[in-house]
């Protein structure tokens, strides 16, 4: 990318601003850099939405100043030719790098363990694949850090989730482990613990009271003198962050009087920081959750009653959440492409035309992209999805408005430094197109 102090200009055709990065080798460490001739998008919950003509600067992978200004003497800038440039995309749930094959070849899927003896205690950070084919994809599409989560499936606890980084080359993914639980305590936790709602709520007071002995006295519990305890010596550790506050715990429930039972756990065990997941009658409950300052984690798009759970589902669920003041972050995992984080910006922008609907309720722009960055950096405690000083450099410089369905990254920085966008469907997009068959099968070169 050339000298300090140079300049790089993007291409305005996005075939050649894209085959422009594919031929730049990403730097071997970070630098300065400053991104000019941008349209700022802060999301630091300030008044202005965006900032034209801005400048970004980032030294050492970390963000130094984000508004109007000229470059500092010695960055390499990059000319971002007016364009939107953001934070990296955060999925605030993901199956990247634990899953191949989504819910397809079950040796491909480490999300849920079927047939283990563990189920609190299990830590999915330890199946992160640094060489997962969906990485370098998800990144081309300006996903820069994820939450990779376990699926609750033999008993109500799924395991405790992760936090990576989508940087290319990296042997160690994983930035922060055992970042938070999984428990489902919906229509499916109930089938799990036994057949209903009840035993599954009877099963995880009793685990968390088994957490609370195991901290007084884990001998005890080692010892079997706890003859009440039901989790195995290893569960019950896992699950004493939990019960102490010093780990989120993400709880899956999706029918208004479910997310109202979730609350009240709170004043049997005060410390719990909840996540709520999935919530697809929030707006039901809507001031009731923004009055116990717990989080939402929702998939954007549902409004079909796919089940008894979700009779009253809505397009206008995380709109009316977001009006009534709850924090909502957005996943993809309930709409079956778990393994598609790609496709959140365009899920935020269908928020933001639903607010253009007659009786609809949905977000502004600005609250959109918030959700897929700012929103689920603060829930995770991940020092991106702004840019402000001291966030980590993870920047995406856009062909267009990033929530709009044509869009694609023109360039992706993470942690400052530039990353190749060349993916296994690049390379077949590539080795295919325009192909001439001379006889010879398409998996033949000619």
């Amino acid at each position: 990318m050339g000298r300090p102090g140079a300049s790089v200009r993007w291409p305005d055709g996005l075939l050649a601003g894209l085959a422009l990065v594919l031929t730049v080798a990403t730097p071997a460490r970070a630098e300065t850099v400053a991104i000019v001739n941008a349209k700022l998008a802060p999301m630091t919950g300030g008044t202005a939405e965006t900032i034209e003509g801005g400048t970004l600067v980032i030294r050492d992978g970390r963000i130094v100043s984000a508004g109007t200004g000229a470059a500092p003497a010695g960055a390499r800038t990059i000319d971002a030719g007016g364009r939107w440039v953001t934070p990296g995309i955060i999925p605030a749930l993901s199956n990247l790098g634990v899953s191949e094959v989504f819910e397809g070849v079950r040796e491909t899927d480490d999300t849920r363990a079927r047939n283990a003896v563990f189920s609190a205690a299990l830590d999915i950070a330890v199946a992160v694949n640094p060489a997962s084919i969906h990485l370098p994809i998800q990144r081309a599409s300006g996903v820069t850090r994820a939450v990779v989560t376990p699926s609750p499936t033999r008993e109500i606890f799924g395991g405790q989730g992760a936090v990576i980084t989508l940087a290319a080359g990296s042997a160690d993914p994983v930035l922060k482990s055992r970042v938070f639980q999984v428990v489902d305590l919906s229509e499916d936790g109930g089938q799990t613990a036994g057949g209903s709602r009840p035993a599954a709520y009877a099963i995880f007071r009793n685990a968390l009271r088994d957490a609370q002995d195991f901290a007084r006295n884990p001998a005890a519990y080692s010892g079997g003198r706890e003859r009440t305890s039901i989790l195995p010596r290893r569960d019950a550790e896992a699950l004493v962050p939990v019960v102490s506050g010093r780990q989120l715990l993400l709880i899956r429930v999706e029918r208004a009087q479910d997310i109202r039972n979730a609350l009240k756990l709170k004043n049997e065990f005060p410390a719990l920081r909840l996540v709520i997941v999935g919530a697809a009658e929030g707006w039901m409950v809507a001031k009731e959750i923004a009055a116990a300052r717990v989080p939402v984690i929702a998939y954007p798009l549902k409004d079909l009653p796919a089940t008894f759970d979700e009779l009253a589902a809505t397009q206008s669920n995380v709109g009316r959440m977001v009006a009534a003041g709850v924090s909502v972050a957005l996943s993809g995992l309930g709409s079956g492409t778990g393994e598609q984080p790609r496709n959140l910006p365009v899920d935020a922008g269908n928020l933001v035309g639903l607010s253009r609907v007659p009786g609809a309720a949905g977000l502004t722009h600005a609250q959109a992209l918030a959700a897929i960055t700012r929103v689920p950096a603060a829930i995770f405690g991940i020092d991106a999805g702004e840019l402000a000083p001291g966030r980590a450099g993870d920047v995406v410089i856009w062909s267009g408005d990033p929530l709009e369905l044509a869009t694609t990254p023109v360039a992706v920085l993470i942690g400052g430094v530039e990353q190749p966008l060349r993916n296994r469907q690049t390379e077949l997009r590539d080795r295919y197109l325009g192909l001439n068959p001379d006889g010879l099968t398409y998996q033949y070169k000619r």
